[in-house]
């Protein structure tokens, strides 16, 4: 790809929560956007790192014992084998950056999981 990612544009096109879209890939890693609101369910990527960039809003990394407060402008890194669930309390935008094997709910498979994130 050479043409440069309008983040805003990209967002504008998502129009469900916890819905990955990918917009863009290298060296077997994908940049995914998501909007998210409300609670995620706990879980955890066994072989992969996740990095969450919050764009605009903020979120809570709840990890069970503990909770980390993520504020827009702000990114954390999940190491793999972490058990973790993403919380906002309004609407949140976020860039996720992570292998192209991860799947959004981890070990869990339930109604949030999306298998083949679309490719805007």
């Amino acid at each position: 790809m050479l043409n440069k990612v309008n983040l805003q544009e990209k967002f504008d096109l998502i129009s469900k929560t916890w819905t990955p879209i990918i917009v863009g890939e290298l060296n077997g890693q994908q940049v995914r956007l998501v909007k998210i609101k409300g609670e995620f369910v706990m879980h955890q990527h066994e072989n992969e790192d996740e990095l969450f960039l919050v764009i605009k809003g903020s979120m809570k990394m709840d990890y069970g014992d503990r909770m980390v407060d993520v504020a827009e402008g702000e990114f954390i890194i999940i190491p793999r084998g972490t058990k973790h669930r993403p919380i906002a309390e309004n609407e949140t935008h976020i860039l996720l950056f992570e292998p192209a094997s991860v799947l959004n709910t981890g070990d869990v498979e339930n109604e949030l999981t999306h298998k083949s994130p679309k490719r805007m």
